[in-house]
């Protein structure tokens, strides 16, 4: 019964109080994929980097009008990130053009 008690006013003196929210990941991160593009076209590269934007919104988030500091820390995470996924988009496309074949045409008449 001395258990119960002690539960019971532990439970109560809990009832409340703050609850810690979980801290977001360090460096959250999305996979882009792009198998399904031919980056080889310009339509496949742009269609890579409308969904490159999509995931740079979505892991550098957003932040309340009221918040300048936050805006402004979230502005230079959509540019720092954007830039380096960008950057592998850039390889990802080089490689798809080191696929294709190289047409030599004679230019004589």
């Amino acid at each position: 019964m001395k258990k119960l008690l002690i539960l019971a006013a532990l439970a109560a003196t809990s009832v409340g109080q703050p609850v810690f929210a979980q801290s977001a990941p360090a460096n959250p991160s999305v996979a882009v994929q792009h198998r399904d593009l031919d980056l080889r076209t310009e339509a496949g590269a742009k269609s890579l980097d409308r969904r490159i934007w999509r995931a740079v919104v979505e892991v550098c988030g957003t932040a309340s009008d009221f918040d300048l500091k936050g805006k402004n820390d979230v502005r230079q995470c959509r540019a720092d990130t954007r830039a380096t996924a960008t950057a592998q988009a850039e390889v990802a496309i080089a490689d798809a053009a080191r696929h294709q074949v190289i047409r030599v045409s004679s230019i004589r008449k």
